[in-house]
């Protein structure tokens, strides 16, 4: 059986979108909730997800090591979920992976403002912290390498704190890193992390992407399970390859 509603986070994001009333945010959780019989007959309401990737918009920034997090969401929704509306400053799509509906979002208002889409988009649609996922890249790791976890700081990574900033300075909420390794010599970061992969990066990070899909699709509809457990173990085997 797949995740039903069960009691809130510990950590609880009170922000509500302007405006919007409690009729308002029940209209659209159903708009993106489903709900199955099980073996008993007895209907079940799964829990839908909010899936966001970090990065910044526009073409100039296309491919571009700090805008893999929209990478992996564009490889999410070449599964039938069409990213057509504009919300909350974010570009997002609504559809299901299996019977688990998702929201799927790319920020609109640059790296550093990703907080103001993700959470009033978590608010509007009531996802709770343990159902809001967010992908971005992480210099800590070499190219190619993902890490998938459950909670977590910032690390400095600035993208990410706003997140947590407008969660309520909460931490409780899955996140999965992809390593883009650290910049050359003294290149500068912010240089490094607009620029885009080399030829070989750029296959390392498109089967990071494949891997990564997968890995998503795992946690929507088992959680962490010994089957995520067992990903991150092969990424730390091939982390100790890189």
């Amino acid at each position: 059986m797949l995740h039903a509603i069960s009691a809130p986070n510990t950590c609880v994001c009170h922000q509500k979108s302007p405006g919007l009333g409690r009729r308002h945010l029940v209209t659209s959780r159903r708009s993106i909730s489903s709900s199955l019989p099980d073996t008993d007959g007895v209907k079940v309401e799964y829990t839908p997800w909010l899936i966001v990737g970090l990065g910044n918009p526009g073409n100039k920034y296309h491919g571009t090591r700090h805008n893999v997090g929209f990478e992996m969401i564009d490889r999410i929704s070449q599964g039938g979920i069409l990213l057509n509306t504009i919300q909350s400053k974010a570009l997002i799509g609504i559809g299901s992976l299996g019977e688990v509906p998702v929201l799927l979002g790319k920020p609109q208002a640059y790296m550093n403002f990703s907080g103001e889409s993700i959470g009033p988009l978590a608010a509007y649609y009531q996802v709770p912290l343990r159902h809001i996922l967010v992908v971005y890249d992480e210099m800590s790791l070499p190219n190619g390498v993902m890490r998938l976890q459950p909670r977590g700081g910032h690390g400095h990574h600035n993208g990410l704190k706003s997140v947590m900033d407008h969660l309520d300075g909460c931490r409780e909420f899955p996140r999965l890193s992809i390593g883009i390794g650290n910049p050359p010599g003294n290149m500068d970061m912010r240089a490094y992390l607009l620029q885009k992969f080399s030829s070989d990066e750029r296959k390392q990070v498109d089967v990071a992407l494949q891997q990564g899909v997968e890995a998503v699709q795992t946690l929507v509809l088992h959680g962490f399970n010994d089957g995520i457990s067992r990903f991150n173990l092969q990424q730390k085997y091939k982390y100790h390859k890189v």
